[in-house]
């Protein structure tokens, strides 16, 4: 039997190359929530100059979340560079 295009259609969710993809990454940032929410003591941070007193899981939330945004800058930026051709 050969497979049509409507097979295809109909193949398995997790088989497509964007959900492969993505599943490390959900799985990564659902155990660095966990992580981060389960440490609630507070903590003093010394940004520069002030210290600042604030419950741990906020640090660690912020930390993450510039974490995720150079992530994004990074893999926003590396599709263009190699797609210049040496002529």
């Amino acid at each position: 039997m050969t497979r049509t295009s409507t097979d295809k259609a109909h193949g398995s969710f997790l088989s497509r190359p964007g959900v492969r993809r993505l599943i490390p990454f959900a799985v990564i940032t659902a155990i660095a929530l966990i992580f981060i929410f389960e440490n609630s003591a507070s903590v003093e941070i010394r940004l520069l100059i002030p210290i600042v007193t604030m419950p741990l899981w906020g640090a660690l939330l912020i930390a993450w979340a510039l974490g995720m945004l150079a992530c994004l800058f990074t893999l926003r930026r590396r599709p263009n560079r190699h797609s210049r051709r040496a002529d």
